[in-house]
């Protein structure tokens, strides 16, 4: 296919692939044909590298990692494209360095407004756990209905410790205060705040907090953020809420303080070292093992932000910037002719 970015006539044939077509939106694939021949398969590691080297971008979610091992065989390989905000399954410096440009969702902060899945999750989370939801559900399908066995908490009048007040805390902190809580945040950029949020330093915030909803990107300075120290400063009744990243939990710490009633409860949407898409475990995480045998901890595979509303909204969005790219870079190269 010609792409004809301007009214020049190149001869570039743009070859696409898509990793994850499973769902994909049908408008961000008409808008990628529009440019580009479309390929859309699912590849083992093995035959990912084999490929690569053959297309000009590629598009994926979160169903791969994309390292060194892979990069290195980039071929023509120009830009790497994912609908997602956190980029830890790609090796940004490693793209950087082989001269392959990463587009993702990072920083488009007015259209992310648009986007609430991921807190609607985490409220979901909050909720499911407080009120037992999981257990008193698998407990129907026993056969018992057995009411008093799952009294558990409302949010009204409670206390929503928000850690991260970006565009993900402040949705969280609306929902809260809508049913009625009182909310603190912490966040180390100083001239961050919401109508209704009290900024707090970060170890009143655990202290005070009856839940803990963690909203932060994962830097080399948010790694074991939530640790042994600031799980100790939790008060018992309180629970933990965790839809960011993985690797900002310390997760044996956690689970020390679950095994040891420390705290009351966690619920997470994402673990340290999480399998790739259809994968099995290696290894069960700790926190797998033990969410098995008890009833206050709820795990959940990385679906903050997997709705159809959200993942055909991103994908589209997602779309038009890889098409702006390449029309972008054929119009440089259309001129450099001239």
């Amino acid at each position: 296919m010609l792409w004809k970015p301007g009214g020049w006539n190149l001869p570039d044939r743009i070859r696409l692939l898509n990793l994850e077509p499973e769902g994909y939106s049908q408008e961000a694939r008409t808008i990628l044909k529009e440019f580009a021949e479309l390929d859309e398969k699912a590849l083992p590691p093995g035959e990912l590298i084999r490929e690569i080297g053959a297309y000009h971008g590629l598009i994926l979610r979160l169903g791969y990692r994309i390292g060194k091992e892979i990069l290195a065989h980039k071929g023509r390989l120009e830009l790497i494209g994912t609908p997602t905000t956190g980029l830890d399954h790609i090796d940004v410096a490693e793209a950087q360095r082989q001269g392959v440009r990463v587009i993702s969702l990072f920083g488009e902060s007015k259209f992310l407004d648009t986007v609430r899945a991921t807190a609607e999750h985490t409220l979901a989370l909050i909720l499911s756990l407080l009120r037992r939801i999981p257990w008193a559900h698998e407990s129907v399908l026993r056969g018992d209905w057995k009411r008093d066995l799952f009294r558990g908490h409302e949010l009204f009048g409670k206390t929503l410790g928000i850690l991260g007040l970006g565009r993900l805390g402040k949705q969280v902190a609306s929902y809260g205060k809508a049913l009625g809580m009182e909310v603190l945040a912490f966040d180390v950029r100083d001239d961050l705040g919401a109508p209704g949020v009290r900024m707090v330093p970060r170890e009143r915030l655990f202290r005070e907090s009856h839940v803990v909803s963690v909203h932060v990107p994962l830097c080399p300075e948010t790694v074991g953020l939530v640790g042994k120290e600031e799980l100790s400063w939790m008060r018992p009744e309180a629970v933990l809420v965790n839809t960011s990243r993985g690797a900002v939990v310390e997760e044996g710490a956690l689970l020390e303080a679950l095994e040891k009633g420390a705290i009351a409860g966690a619920a997470l949407d994402v673990l340290c070292h999480e399998p790739a898409l259809g994968s099995p475990w290696q290894e069960l995480p700790a926190l797998v093992r033990y969410a098995r045998k008890h009833t206050n901890l709820i795990l959940t595979p990385h679906i903050g932000g997997a709705t159809h509303e959200s993942m055909a909204k991103t994908e589209i969005f997602l779309a038009k910037k890889v098409r702006d790219y390449f029309q972008g870079l054929l119009q440089q190269r259309a001129g450099g002719r001239t």
